[in-house]
């Protein structure tokens, strides 16, 4: 792929006036974001909002602005476990792209935010005439699957402690906000443990003052820090974004 010259953050706007903050539309040469502009519908996504259900069709993309997404496999006794995030370094249905209009993942909005949707039918034709469009998300659909590979490696060989600061430097990464709003019940589901498993990994953050949580949120003290507490597995996270340019 070519390279492209990024956009600023709010340098772009839809049709309604609305500025661009997701790092795809931004990538985008403006011949092709004039081909697209049209079809960007400005959505507000509150928190715990679904995108998508298991096995339900798929009727739109979302690129964010702000917020964070989760992919989350929901086992049939209603446990469920993270699987990836997306910001607004990305794009919620990447399998739109490709022809597939169902998934067996559910997404659901854990911080909220907004973003621009477009129909699955406008998104499969604009890609017919803007092959940038269409190479970024066949990477971008790449990355998170690499990144669910990770993430299950991560679950299953690291412990809480390394995975909570891996989580925590993802979602701020996504939000670009040293508070996130979230509470340890929320993040128990999203690293597959229990809650008293997650209190005990957030109070030894807390102690090296790298964190400080208070009911509901998580304000991050000291990143560096945070970034030699986590495991391996956001580091290779952070080289797969570079590498697409969404870093």
């Amino acid at each position: 792929m070519r390279q492209i010259q990024a956009a600023r953050a709010g340098e772009r706007t839809n049709a309604d006036g609305r500025p661009v903050g997701n790092k795809i539309l931004l990538a985008l040469s403006d011949a092709e974001y004039r081909r697209i502009r049209p079809h960007l519908e400005f959505v507000d996504l509150p928190g715990h909002f679904s995108l998508y259900e298991p096995g339900k069709k798929l009727q739109f993309a979302y690129f964010l602005n702000r917020g964070l997404a989760s992919i989350v496999v929901a086992m049939a006794e209603g446990r469920v476990v993270e699987a990836g995030v997306v910001g607004f370094e990305g794009v919620v249905g990447t399998g739109i792209a490709v022809g597939l209009l169902s998934s067996p993942l559910r997404t659901v909005i854990q911080i909220a935010g907004d973003a621009f949707r477009i129909t699955a039918a406008a998104l499969q034709t604009t890609l017919q005439r803007t092959p940038d469009l269409q190479m970024l998300l066949s990477r971008y659909a790449v990355l998170q699957g690499e990144q669910v590979a990770q993430t299950a490696a991560c679950n299953r060989l690291h412990d809480v402690g390394q995975r909570l600061a891996r989580w925590l430097l993802m979602a701020q990464d996504r939000v670009d906000a040293g508070t996130l709003p979230i509470t340890h019940d929320f993040l128990a589901n999203m690293l597959g443990t229990d809650r008293p498993s997650v209190s005990v990994a957030a109070a030894a953050l807390q102690r090296r003052d790298l964190i400080r949580y208070s009911r509901g949120a998580v304000e991050i003290l000291d990143r560096k820090g945070l970034e030699g507490s986590a495991c391996e597995c956001y580091r290779v996270i952070q080289q797969l974004n570079g590498e697409l340019g969404l870093k």
